[in-house]
């Protein structure tokens, strides 16, 4: 992000999606493993600048009363796409192959990039930001706690949600069919999500983060008390999806409005390369867990990581973000 951070972003975000979309054809006619993971790495580049300027470029080219809105349409629509992408994937590679799957995300990739070539204006860069920097940014500490609760957060969930449809198959008893619509109702509970907070959080910052993430620890914490009952583990998958996109879309914006112009793409980048830190380190613990416990015990084991997560922030950092 650093090498490319002097481009205009328009230009920045057509190169891009591009190469993503160019890497998922690829991946689509793989002929051998290291072939697949060169074009998954391309994919991986790709994705993280996209992350890196998607929400600094939404918030700028709207007006300043926007800008909410605006953040939480970009959190929103990420946070359902990627709920979304496992029921939808999930279902093409079932029935058509995987390799479906990826040619089918390249073809729309390119729908995207025609888009986005015909109406995305151009927004100037906000400047370089050059490796001697970076020190400065990491030295704030503010910034610093933002990452951690971050961190913090995505742990706790991913420990969760990577096993989200095994626990559903396997200890709630759905079939295929229940556990694609369940997917599919968390990912849309993302909306009410984005709502809330457009509507709740310039209210009262404080009291919404504690009760976002009170509510993600909840409902790991419940995961497996409620998966006797079909009807209140898909209740619960909905407070879930609900509360964790609110959680991204406030933790985006705290960390927007924490840098500065030219910094904002940067630390987007260490966020999103945090969370998915935070995702892997998830998926670790409940791996571990589903091997010398149970997968019954992956929601405890995250909604623990949760209250952990709340006590940080509700002790070292709320106070910081909203003096």
């Amino acid at each position: 992000m650093m090498w490319v951070s002097k481009i205009e972003l328009r230009k920045l975000m057509l190169y891009f999606v591009l190469l993503f979309a160019l890497f998922q054809l690829l991946s689509s006619v793989s002929s051998g493993y290291f072939m697949l993971m060169g074009a998954r790495i391309g994919v991986a580049c790709a994705h993280s600048v996209f992350w890196s300027i998607v929400s600094p470029l939404a918030v700028r080219v709207v007006d300043e009363k926007h800008r909410a809105w605006a953040l939480s349409m970009i959190v929103t629509g990420t946070s359902i796409a990627m709920i979304f992408g496992l029921p939808l994937g999930r279902i093409i590679g079932l029935y058509i192959g995987w390799r479906m799957t990826f040619l089918c995300i390249g073809l729309f990739s390119f729908i995207v990039w025609a888009y986005l070539f015909r109406y995305l204006p151009k927004v100037p860069s906000g400047g370089g930001f050059s490796l001697h920097k970076l020190p400065v940014l990491l030295k704030n500490p503010l910034l610093m706690g933002l990452y951690f609760f971050t961190f913090l957060i995505a742990t706790s969930y991913y420990t969760g949600y990577s096993y989200i449809e095994p626990f559903l198959k396997q200890i709630a008893g759905l079939g295929d069919r229940l556990i694609t619509f369940t997917l599919m109702i968390f990912g849309g509970m993302g909306i009410v999500g984005r709502f809330s907070y457009s509507k709740f959080y310039v209210r009262a910052p404080k009291s919404f983060m504690n009760i976002v993430v009170l509510l993600i620890a909840l409902c790991l914490l419940l995961l497996y008390p409620l998966s006797h009952w079909q009807f209140t583990v898909i209740l619960l998958c909905a407070c879930w999806g609900m509360a964790v996109t609110a959680f991204n879309v406030v933790l985006q914006a705290e960390i927007i409005n924490h840098s500065s112009q030219n910094a904002t793409a940067i630390a987007m980048s260490v966020f999103s390369g945090i969370f998915n830190l935070g995702i892997g380190c998830g998926t670790l613990i409940g791996g571990t867990t589903c091997d010398y416990f149970s997968i019954s015990g992956v929601g405890y084991v995250g909604g623990v990581l949760a209250i952990f997560a709340f006590v940080f922030w509700y002790f070292r950092l709320c106070r910081l973000v909203h003096r």
